[in-house]
């Protein structure tokens, strides 16, 4: 008896919302898009001193936050990065990762210029829909530096809670280097 592909939550088999204002649309990204969604989370969190954006890295880490050859080993079957593209163009993305029983997101990065206009929160959504209705998860978790209280309060608004768990900057992972021996990674979750 062959088994549903479905059945096995497989990035391919997600079913997105389509947001199609201004001609968007939330997708799943594809291997080609890795280039794109390296250089768009890059210029997010670590821009050039003349990009304006809130959720700028730059005075915390040194580096870039990822690369291509990162993005595409995040295409997996129990991990996927959602983008959002207009015009073709990817302007934001996200990561969904399953983890025991547990869904992290992260990566979650918009184009400097559509920073406070919603888009965010968007795929803030879609990442929390698909994690929950393929994975199933108890709850979904992620990470926020601890020099970063404006993007703290900004997930705690929707609905994550600290969970106590500091942790060093990892920087055995190749994304970037601090700045300061002090910062800190902070663990959120949002009970489901």
């Amino acid at each position: 008896m062959a088994t549903d592909p479905c059945e096995i939550p497989r990035p391919s088999c997600l079913s997105l919302p389509r947001m199609n204002g201004m001609n968007e649309l939330i997708e799943l990204a594809q291997v080609g898009d890795s280039p794109e969604i390296a250089a768009l989370v890059n210029k997010a969190y670590r821009p050039e001193s003349d990009v304006v954006g809130w959720t700028h890295e730059s005075a915390l880490v040194a580096g870039d936050r990822t690369s291509s050859r990162q993005v595409e080993n995040l295409s997996r079957q129990d991990s996927f990065v959602l983008v959002m593209k207009r015009n073709g163009e990817v302007v934001a993305c996200v990561h969904v990762e399953l983890a025991d029983n547990d869904c992290w997101i992260g990566m979650l990065a918009t184009l400097p210029a559509d920073q406070n206009s919603g888009v965010g929160k968007r795929m803030l959504l879609a990442a929390e829909a698909s994690a929950i209705e393929h994975f199933t998860p108890k709850r979904l978790m992620m990470s926020v530096l601890s020099s970063r209280p404006e993007l703290l309060s900004f997930y705690q608004r929707r609905g994550y809670q600290l969970t106590g768990q500091v942790s060093d900057y990892p920087r055995e992972v190749g994304v970037g280097t601090p700045l300061s021996k002090e910062l800190k990674v902070l663990a959120l979750q949002k009970l489901l």
